[in-house]
């Protein structure tokens, strides 16, 4: 793989450390702000919101830029919202700062996105995306459950600091590896913006991308408010979130690695495995969440499982979006965080319930089911055959495929 795919990665573990660190401070932020943990929860909406919006918005505008000033601006101004937040002490503005680094994070994934696909043949894509999302997976490894331990050291401020300056490497990794200018394949042959925007007309992306968010939904239902499992349900000490949140990064590392693999020639098999043991995790992991040794396995299970899926699903969108090569990454990124966004509402509604800080386990269950009810009816549809027409749609450089 080109090393300039492996510079957008690290880019990508700076905001993904952001997009997901969270579920390690959403306690701390509540109190520091005086709002309840649900409350508190609800910047992760505004995070999911800013990108959604943002993504497609950002993409149109910035399809006409060179990459390399388009992503570095992206990630200094995802790095002065966070600043902000760090010092701000009104959780309006704090809400705000969420949504305008969102917007930053989506301009950034939408053009990297198409990027990476371009980078690569297009028979690569999913492999590409794997590199791609390594950003977000090592960020649920290391800057996680790094930012949790530094929040409950120096409180959640912190983190927004540490978030900052690890965007500063990865802005001089964008100048030193991302070719000044256009390619000269994307000032030619480009479709106009507004057959890009009627891809979405096409029923095989719009459900691809449906049940994409999905899965996203319940991924972010249960990992926003995994902290209050931990503590509350299996009785441990703040520590141990940061173990959690460890295992479910490393799962994810491990599912999104696997799924890179298989996601371009076998994406049907990953779906039928991946869907139900999915579904039947979320309930297992709500049942024996008292259980620290069932806890701490099911979460990393989980997490390769949630990823495995979810990265297969967003591969099939770059594909069905072969079409629209400087909005496809727009649509992905949407996707995802439609998912994002519904998931911790879905999750927050349930805490005042008898289920209590078990509820987001039961609504992830859920929001996979109706999955799996959308997606086994038309599996064959989602995964048809690619056509040699619709692989060669999307730009590719010559020389630009590399080697693993």
């Amino acid at each position: 793989m080109p090393l300039p795919l492996y510079l957008l990665a690290m880019a990508v573990f700076a905001m993904g450390t952001s997009e997901f660190m969270l579920a390690g401070l959403l306690p701390d932020i509540a109190s520091d702000f005086d709002v309840t943990v649900g409350t508190a929860g609800l910047l992760t909406s505004a995070f999911a919101i800013g990108m959604i919006v943002g993504a497609p918005l950002v993409a149109a505008l910035a399809r006409n830029w060179p990459r390399r000033p388009a992503l570095l601006g992206f990630v200094l101004v995802f790095a002065a919202a966070h600043a902000l937040g760090a010092v701000t002490t009104s959780f309006p503005v704090l809400f705000a700062t969420r949504v305008v680094a969102a917007v930053a994070n989506a301009g950034f994934l939408a053009v990297a996105l198409t990027a990476a696909a371009t980078l690569v043949s297009p028979d690569r894509k999913g492999r590409a995306l794997a590199v791609l999302l390594s950003g977000t997976t090592v960020a649920t490894i290391a800057g996680v459950p790094g930012g949790s331990v530094l929040g409950t050291t120096l409180g959640w401020r912190a983190t927004f600091w540490a978030v900052a300056a690890l965007c500063l490497p990865a802005a001089l990794g964008i100048l030193k590896g991302i070719r000044a200018g256009r390619d000269e394949d994307e000032a030619t042959g480009r479709p106009a913006l507004r057959a890009e925007l009627a891809q979405l007309a096409r029923p095989r992306l719009m459900l691809v991308m449906l049940l994409g968010a999905l899965v996203n939904a319940a991924t972010f239902a249960s990992l926003t408010f995994l902290a209050p499992v931990v503590t509350d349900s299996a009785g441990l000490g703040e520590w141990w979130i940061s173990v959690a949140l460890v295992l479910f990064g490393a799962g994810s590392f491990v599912g999104v690695t696997v799924a890179g693999r298989l996601s371009d020639r076998r994406p049907g098999p990953v779906i039928a495995v991946t869907g139900p043991l999915l579904l039947i995790g979320w309930p297992a992991l709500a049942v024996l969440a008292d259980e620290p040794a069932a806890l701490f396995t099911l979460v990393f299970v989980q997490g390769a499982l949630s990823f495995a899926l979810g990265s297969t699903l967003i591969t099939q969108v770059l594909y069905e979006a072969a079409g629209a090569p400087t909005m496809a990454g727009s649509y992905a990124t949407a996707a995802l965080n439609v998912g994002a966004a519904v998931g911790p509402v879905v999750a927050a509604a349930t805490l005042g319930t008898e289920a209590g800080t078990l509820g987001p386990l039961w609504a992830s269950g859920l929001l996979v089911a109706v999955a799996l009810l959308i997606a086994f009816p038309l599996l064959t549809v989602i995964t048809a055959s690619r056509s040699t027409e619709v692989l060669t749609e999307t730009p590719y450089p010559s020389g630009g495929a590399g080697h693993l």
